[in-house]
């Protein structure tokens, strides 16, 4: 380099603002899926994306070179709900057959199953890794709350809901929270037994619970409904910064929701919408 400065790697940082969200255009689009993309999740470190699908199948895509680099078929479990672990070629799944409501531990490398983890009697329909921690959480319309550590298959606690729960950690695994019935009850990880120490109103939304999660630096929350509410709160007080009303989520969909990296932003979709 010059002046003599030794070769180094420069990072460059783009703040994403509201004209750049409105310049982007699509650069890719993989059209050979024969059902609905149920799930779909960003690596933390690496450049994957990891979708679930109703056409039985997950994928596996390097989103920096925009190419498809497996699919694995689960025709005889199904694939509803689908999460990276720490490790870029390993997620956990739930199933869709409607006879086996196992979530299983996958390496996409050799697609073996690496471990099994039985416990819920009805749909899973919530699903949250702790990104520095080896555990993960489980909501199920059993109205049962599973948490899970990935080396034993056997669950490690049990919270039992009153209605269809959305769960989730926020970042530092300190925490976690269960949505449902209109609240959002914040639990501290290491004495959940003691029930949760806040619990936050979402407005007189009484719709059942969809998708809640943290903002990355877990300031913010944001929590998905199924009558087509996307709420966003304080994380840590609790106050109900703004309401996003969209169409209703038919029956067996999901309106999903995340934040921008920063924080500033949500985007959403369901079916064919995008918001």
């Amino acid at each position: 380099m010059a002046g003599g400065q030794s070769d180094r790697e420069v990072k460059v940082s783009l703040e994403l603002t509201e004209e750049i969200l409105q310049s982007m255009e699509v650069g890719m689009a993989f059209r050979d899926y024969n059902g609905r993309i149920s799930s779909m999740d960003f690596h933390k470190t690496s450049p994957y994306l990891v979708t679930a699908s109703d056409d039985e199948s997950i994928r596996l895509y390097d989103v920096a070179n925009a190419t498809c680099l497996k699919t694995i078929n689960s025709k005889k479990y199904g694939v509803d709900l689908v999460n990276f672990t720490s490790h870029p070629t390993t997620v956990i799944y739930s199933s869709k057959n409607g006879w086996d409501e196992s979530l299983r531990l996958l390496s996409l490398h050799d697609n073996k199953y690496l471990r099994y983890f039985k416990g819920h009697h009805d749909r899973v329909v919530s699903l949250s890794l702790c990104s520095r921690k080896e555990c993960f959480i489980s909501g199920s319309l059993d109205r049962t709350v599973l948490l899970w550590d990935q080396r034993a298959e056997k669950c490690q606690g049990l919270l039992r809901v009153q209605g269809r729960p959305a769960t989730a950690y926020d970042d530092q695994g300190l925490v976690f929270t269960i949505a449902y019935g209109g609240y959002i009850r914040m639990f501290d990880t290491r004495k959940y037994e003691k029930g949760p120490f806040d619990i936050f109103s979402v407005g007189g939304d009484m719709s059942d619970a969809n998708v809640v999660k943290f903002s990355n630096d877990g300031r913010l929350m944001l929590l998905t409904t199924l009558e087509g509410h996307i709420h966003v709160l304080d994380s840590f007080r609790g106050t109900l910064l703004s309401t996003y009303n969209v169409k209703p989520v038919s029956s067996g969909s999901t309106l999903e929701a995340s934040f921008s990296p920063e924080g500033m932003f949500v985007v959403s979709g369901s079916q064919l919408d995008e918001y």
